[in-house]
């Protein structure tokens, strides 16, 4: 049991990178790899051959059957739903936010498809074993997810570098509501998306537009005069330059920024305080 153990410690992060990209929920996700252990536990370890690529298969059938409950939640969210925010310590980019808003649209067998295939490099006989399809199913789920998510992919990436220099700027922009120099950093048809899950103050619905933007930040620094919350750090958040605030009223926040061609296409702001909790953990 001590070697299944250290087995299933060693893949724990990657098991997680998975069910997290499946679910958008960093707590379903870590309860869907702590019922993998169980499974684990409980399985004939001496027939399997390759440790990971079981316990992958395991974590994905959990992550089909989490899904479909997930979408009836889904129904009753107030407001905008976002994924939970996640801080990676390495460069990890394969799934930014606004794919995995895109994967959300797409059925959980499609979903599953083309993460485990273009993200995570199984065969498409692999994923017929996992999903109980076969491979050209598979292949027909993985093509038909990829048309539906292509428009999100990053059409010029940004130098991370650069990207964290553009969101150093816009931090100290939007905290002072300088809504000139926001104006400038702004794409014409960006769009503001802010989660507060009904538990914190946030916008009922998407901002769109460098002058409604621009006017919105500017309302918040009015509003927070007196206090304007402290930063924490500037950071990658899913795979976005970004930053993780402490609000006024004491609890985290977290910003991600799409960028293109230099210019802000997209601010994601996660005021949900169920979603923050991981981080608060990390912090501590």
């Amino acid at each position: 049991m001590n070697e299944a153990a250290a087995q299933f410690e060693a893949l724990r992060p990657r098991l997680l990178r998975v069910a997290y990209r499946m679910l958008g929920s960093m707590g379903d996700a870590e309860d869907v790899v702590q019922d993998a252990w169980i499974r684990w536990q409980a399985a004939d370890r001496a027939v399997v051959r390759t440790p990971e690529a079981f316990l992958r298969r395991v974590v994905t059938r959990l992550c089909l059957d989490q899904l479909k409950s997930a979408r009836t939640q889904r129904e009753d969210y107030v407001g905008t739903w976002l994924p939970d925010p996640v801080v990676e310590a390495d460069d990890v980019e394969d799934v930014t936010l606004p794919l995995m808003l895109a994967l959300d649209r797409l059925s959980p067998l499609e979903r599953a498809a083309f993460l485990l295939h273009d993200v995570f490099g199984e065969s498409f006989e692999q994923i017929g074993d996992t999903l109980g399809r076969d491979a050209a199913a598979c292949r027909q789920l993985a093509s038909r997810a990829r048309e539906h998510v292509r428009a999100e992919k990053p059409r010029f990436p940004v130098d991370r570098a650069h990207g964290m220099e553009i969101a150093e700027a816009f931090f100290a922009a939007s905290r002072e509501g300088d809504t000139a120099r926001l104006g400038t950093m702004l794409a014409t048809d960006v769009g503001f998306y802010s989660d507060g899950g009904g538990k914190r103050p946030a916008v009922a619905r998407v901002m769109r537009g460098v002058g409604e933007v621009a006017r919105t930040y500017a309302a918040l620094a009015r509003l927070t005069r007196g206090y304007r919350g402290a930063l924490i750090r500037f950071a990658f958040v899913n795979g976005l330059p970004g930053f993780i605030t402490r609000e006024a009223d004491g609890v985290l926040q977290t910003t991600a920024l799409v960028i293109e061609e230099g210019k802000v296409r997209a601010i994601y702001v996660m005021r949900n305080p169920d979603k923050l909790q991981h981080l608060e953990s990390a912090l501590h």
